[in-house]
């Protein structure tokens, strides 16, 4: 090595002089090279740092790089925190971010890889919750995973696996049949093929549904033919 590139050597490489924890957040720490702050890092980051450490502009950068991958997966986890996200509500919660695209797509790999998200696992889930609490139709439940970016695949997959839409037809019109007691036949059956029509359901479901809830809330009415539905 010449002289001329030792000195340049020399001149790239910078000195720890202290790391301290940052007062707002215990999980950093704040760097300082030379005497001066040149950048915080996560304390898993800074963990084999010391003070007296000598460190190159290529360390320096290295060091900075895997903070921001590292800071993007906190708060992927942090966000995931709330309730179960789709890969795509993670990588649109990091890009407002402004994560970088190249960290963002590393992010969602770690996280499929540990186990944190998959977008199978919160289709089912989305599925079976929305059947529990809030049942709708094969048509409406697909768009709403598809509004989470769910892929095709996924969606039929999914909704193929023994999804009873009769069922969840009925199940979604029990309320209703109570707030709707006080209608006559011509009302009831045109408001409970409206509100089953608005959670997804087709007409071969909605028919025999409003007929039974029907016969089952007026057991001493005239029985509701299927034919007089729209």
């Amino acid at each position: 090595m010449t002289l001329s590139g030792l000195r340049l050597y020399v001149f790239k490489m910078r000195k720890i002089t202290a790391i301290t924890p940052q007062a707002r957040n215990p999980q950093r720490v704040n760097l300082y090279l030379d005497g001066e702050f040149a950048f915080g890092l996560t304390r898993i980051v800074a963990a084999w740092l010391q003070v007296g450490q000598t460190l190159t502009d290529e360390k320096i950068a290295a060091l900075q790089a895997e903070d921001a991958r590292e800071m993007a997966y906190v708060r992927a986890l942090n966000y995931l925190s709330y309730r179960a996200r789709s890969l795509d509500e993670i990588r649109q919660n990091l890009r407002k971010h402004e994560v970088p695209e190249t960290v963002i797509e590393e992010t969602l790999e770690r996280l499929q890889r540990n186990g944190f998200a998959s977008d199978s696992q919160f289709a089912r889930d989305w599925v079976e919750n929305r059947s529990t609490f809030r049942p709708r139709g094969r048509r409406l439940l697909a768009l709403e995973l598809r509004q989470k970016g769910i892929e095709e695949g996924t969606i039929r997959e999914i909704l193929d696996d023994g999804l009873d839409e009769a069922d969840l037809a009925y199940q979604a019109g029990l309320k209703k049949a109570r707030q709707l007691a006080h209608l006559d036949r011509q009302a009831f059956r045109r408001k409970m093929g409206d509100f089953l029509a608005r959670r997804g359901f087709g007409y071969s479901d909605i028919a025999p549904v409003v007929s039974r809830l029907w016969d089952e809330s007026r057991p001493e009415q005239t029985p509701l033919d299927d034919e007089e539905l729209p």
